[in-house]
């Protein structure tokens, strides 16, 4: 995996059903925290053990959702190479301002160094940039926001991850947003294979999208990536070994058992809760002197909470 390639890459790219739509403001309007408080048990969800990845750091854990409805083959061997302990003892590389924190393998460009692969896992995926849009119709809870974006002719939620869409193309595919996972890859488009993986710190870096598979979502942890010192070199790079921050392993959460595993639920991306939340963040009471009236798919994210005892 080309640490250099996928670098440039990414800085080159820097320079079907409807919810209600948003009400008026009424003159006095329930706070997000007041909504999520009233949420009913069934607008919650318990996270899918299978496809949920713990990163361990010094520093605590790194809660990863993964996507393997948008990219079954990279959640396929990502959950082997977790199996296969292949992140383990490896570190962070690279944490670019306003923009990735990228882990992996340090010596991956070194044939004679790189770790080897876990049996079982590929060295290189098709791409998965997109899916068809009738994949995840109705029947997959694709929550739509009737707001308009830039980047996309619809934007919606499916399963709690940020989804764009293109009726003309029939594309569907996971929006860069902040905490949202991808995998690196070199020039060659059908270079990654999950073993190389970056989360979005800064600002969404929307042109991404449609040319590096997204696979998930940081979902506990983000300030433990977002906090990291920058990297000093080329493209946030550390150019010491000695900068990079170590990690301790990497496992799926259905390897961890039950009694450690982290007890965390997330919001139905397709409850009435989460549609009276959005609604809430268009139109701000108190303390806001002036309501936007709009919400983008990148600054509504999805909540999380200790699951109940």
């Amino acid at each position: 995996m080309k640490h250099s390639a996928l670098a440039l890459a990414m800085a080159s790219l820097l320079c079907t059903a409807a919810v209600a739509a948003p009400s008026k403001s009424p003159a006095k309007k329930k706070t997000a925290a007041e909504i999520l408080a009233a949420a009913p048990a069934g607008d919650w969800r318990a996270l899918d053990p299978e496809n949920t990845l713990l990163m361990e750091l010094a520093s605590g854990q790194v809660i990863i959702e993964l996507a393997p409805r948008f990219a079954p083959a990279h959640a396929a061997n990502i959950r082997a190479l977790a199996k296969g302990g292949y992140w383990d003892g490896l570190a962070i590389v690279r944490v670019q301002d306003n923009f990735v924190t990228q882990w992996g393998d340090p010596d991956g460009e070194d044939a004679t160094k790189a770790r080897p692969l876990p049996a079982g896992t590929a060295a290189k995926l098709p791409a998965e940039f997109s899916v068809p849009l009738d994949r995840i119709g109705k029947a997959a809870g694709f929550s739509r926001l009737p707001d308009v974006d830039g980047w996309a002719p619809r934007t919606g939620f499916v399963g709690g991850f940020p989804v764009a869409a293109d009726p003309k193309t029939g594309k569907a595919w996971l929006a860069h947003c902040y905490g949202m996972v991808g995998a690196g890859r070199s020039d060659a488009i059908d270079s990654s294979n999950g073993s190389e993986l970056y989360a979005v710190i800064g600002h969404a870096p929307r042109g991404l999208d449609l040319n590096i598979t997204v696979v998930g979502r940081v979902i506990k942890g983000m300030e433990l990536l977002s906090a990291l010192p920058r990297g000093s070199a080329a493209m946030g790079f550390y150019d010491k070994p000695e900068q990079r921050t170590g990690i301790q392993r990497v496992r799926l959460l259905a390897e961890v058992p039950v009694a450690e595993r982290p007890a965390l639920q997330v919001l139905k991306t397709e409850s009435a809760t989460w549609t009276r939340l959005l609604d809430a963040r268009r139109y701000r009471g108190g303390w806001f002197v002036h309501s936007p009236g709009h919400i983008d798919i990148c600054s509504a994210g999805v909540p999380t909470r200790p699951t109940p005892p």
